[in-house]
């Protein structure tokens, strides 16, 4: 099955799993059973099916054919090139291709002078009048590709200014562009590209980063240190006929092998086979060649033989095009869309799978506490009534003011509940500190310092480290907290359950320790910048300022993930608490009107236990109905594992 398949697939899935959940939201609506703490897992699981994005890099140096391979992957269904694929330089700037229902179709451009003003790309994103925009055709394929060629727009400027840009450097005369017969410099005249549009495979939540070649990479922090680390597969094109160059082996070194490990991560493509199909040559003699090639780029590169494909992404657009099953075979494109498809989409929809299958067992279980809560009171009030069979009035009336005194007693006991919620916030209170936005930013600070100070930067290397070293203590006391509020959750929720027949239970705590990996992550990013090897560019006070906000925007990302958590933990043990409070009052009300109705009819008290009995019925067959909805949910997710299990087979 190609990509393109597998995530229409995957598409259809996201759709029905929606559905249903949406089903089981009026359902709960309907049975009077969406509590807050319920509508929060719900509202959470929505957005992580719907909003559920795949990202997918391309990198590649200069003329190595990658955005020909995109368009031969994911634009072949248009009949024509997409993306600028000429000889020479085509894709200046960094370029996303999504796709967002609330903004029309649509090119957005960053002009690279923003390179020197200190805001963060994160930071531009959010002010969309600051970027340039040209609507989009998207049923027109000629306007479409002329428009999107806008990305490959230079400008030409003097050797002061393309300094500036970080484009030229006095010190590293090699790396430098070749000044025209007028001494200008020739630079891209965008900083990032975004593309809106409703290709299929981006309505589906696909995101296609396209970047630049070596000099436009180093020169952008936000690119390796945020974009590349968060894509979900990276694939690496290198040409065929030369294997890995320098250029590539550096763009691999500094910026692609701190990405981490696993096939399903990265894919080495060696493009442009079709360079080594020779007449002179027996077809097994060019085979013998490129896997020659395949197995010198693996250990050059130091991955598995297995993760570097070749193909020949123009001459499987060709046959795309031309509906050429021969030539589409012999281009081996299709070898690529699938190692795409099992490994990329594999490993995403576990991961998704993993994520829902818990948050949908955690909504049953707390849906199914709620019922079991209405139950348990049901069966009391049955035992309750029947014990008044042949009493007499004043029997029935001390029985009264037996449930008012309860209620009354419960009421008092607000402030013994009270002061669980006190010690609770109170020790939130400093865990949310220990991950706030104002705590990341001291801790960072004498770094951020450090890098705008000007010239060479002595001693940043000691300080990163020692900044993330500050970091990863914060994070392991800060799980620390978590598990003594969980403790301390668990105990209190025990006496409440003693004392007032509750049937709390305390949500399992946030493992924030996970996120070191993160940190990590980051850290490794970061370090090429640190070499000696950058020391001139990061000399630069403009780069040097990108750096240290692309390295603020990433951190806080991950602390924003961790609170997020950390309040959908509390938000989860404080609904469940409200709602035990809400049903046992609702219950005193039940029990004091059914008493009164006794007390004014004679034959009250066996249709008041019919009435419970029916109750009891109707709420078996809810957590019945419960059961079904969650299970198709469940099932849902399993079939989507097994899917992809079958097609790995």
């Amino acid at each position: 099955m190609s990509f393109n398949q597998e995530f229409d697939q995957h598409g259809a899935w996201r759709k029905q799993f929606a559905l249903r959940l949406k089903l089981l939201s009026e359902w709960l609506t309907d049975h009077d059973l969406m509590e807050p703490g319920i509508r929060e897992r719900l509202d959470q699981l929505h957005a992580q099916v719907k909003n559920d994005k795949i990202t997918v890099a391309f990198v590649a140096e200069f003329s190595r054919g990658k955005s020909e391979l995109i368009n031969a992957v994911f634009f072949a269904g248009y009949g024509r090139r997409i993306m600028p694929a000429s000889a020479g330089r085509t894709t200046m700037c960094p370029t996303e291709l999504a796709y967002d229902p609330d903004v029309p179709p649509c090119l957005r451009l960053l002009p690279i002078e923003t390179r020197l003003q200190p805001q963060s790309l994160q930071d531009w994103r959010n002010a969309p009048d600051k970027w340039e925009r040209v609507d989009l055709d998207v049923n027109d394929p000629k306007q479409l590709a002329r428009m999107i060629h806008k990305v490959a727009e230079v400008r030409r400027v003097s050797r002061d200014e393309a300094a500036a840009l970080g484009f030229w450097h006095d010190e590293a005369h090699d790396d430098n562009p070749l000044p025209g017969p007028d001494g200008l410099i020739e630079v891209p005249k965008w900083r990032h590209a975004l593309v809106n549009m409703a290709h299929p495979l981006l309505k589906q939540g696909l995101v296609i980063l396209d970047t630049p070649g070596l000099n436009a990479i180093g020169a952008e922090p936000e690119l390796t240190v945020s974009l590349l680390p968060q894509a979900h597969a990276v694939v690496f094109i290198l040409a065929a006929d030369t294997g890995v160059t320098k250029s590539d082996l550096t763009i691999w070194r500094q910026h692609l092998s701190v990405l981490g490990e696993g096939r399903e991560s990265r894919l080495v493509v060696l493009n442009k086979i079709d360079t080594m199909w020779d007449a002179l040559s027996s077809p097994e003699q060019v085979e013998a060649q490129i896997a020659s090639q395949r197995a010198d780029s693996a250990e050059i590169l130091g991955v598995s033989p297995r993760q570097v494909l070749a193909v020949s992404a123009q001459k499987g657009l060709l046959a795309k095009v031309h509906r050429d099953k021969k030539l589409l075979e012999a281009s081996k494109l299709l070898e690529l869309e699938t190692a795409l498809g099992e490994d990329l989409l594999g490993q995403r929809r576990k991961i998704l799978g993993a994520v829902v299958a818990s948050g949908i067992q955690a909504l049953r279980a707390e849906t199914g506490r709620q019922v079991h809560t209405r139950a348990r009171d049901l069966v009391e009030q049955i035992q309750e009534l029947e014990g008044l069979r042949g009493k007499n009035a004043g029997v029935i009336k001390q029985m009264r003011l037996r449930i008012e005194q309860e209620q009354a007693e419960f009421d008092a006991s607000g402030a013994k509940i009270q002061a669980v919620r006190s010690v609770h916030l109170r020790l939130l209170k400093d865990l949310f500190a220990m991950l706030s936005a104002s705590h990341l930013k001291a801790e960072v600070g004498a770094l951020g310092k450090l890098l705008k100070q000007p010239g060479i930067k002595l001693g940043v290397r000691r300080a990163y480290n020692q900044t993330f070293e500050r970091l990863r203590s914060d994070l392991a006391k800060a799980d620390r907290m978590a598990g003594d509020i969980q403790s301390m959750l668990e105990g209190s929720f025990k006496n409440l359950n003693a004392e007032y027949g509750f049937s709390l239970q305390a949500p399992a705590s946030p493992k924030l320790a996970q996120y070191a990996r993160d940190l990590d992550l980051i850290e490794k990013s970061h370090l090429q910048y640190l070499s000696l090897g950058n020391a001139l560019r990061l000399a630069q006070p403009e780069f040097a300022e990108r750096l240290a906000r692309a390295l603020m925007s990433r951190l806080r990302v991950v602390y924003d993930t961790a609170v997020n958590e950390v309040e959908l933990w509390n938000k989860s043990a404080a609904a469940q608490l409200d709602a035990q409070l809400r049903e046992r009052r609702r219950n005193f009300g039940r029990r004091i009107e059914a008493v009164s109705r006794i007390q004014q009819a004679a034959g009250g008290l066996d249709e008041r236990i019919h009435e419970l009995q029916a109750q009891q019925d109707q709420l078996n067959l809810l957590d019945a109905k419960l059961g079904e909805l969650t299970d198709h949910l469940l099932q849902s997710s399993s079939e989507e594992d097994q899917a992809d299990e079958a097609l790995v087979a």
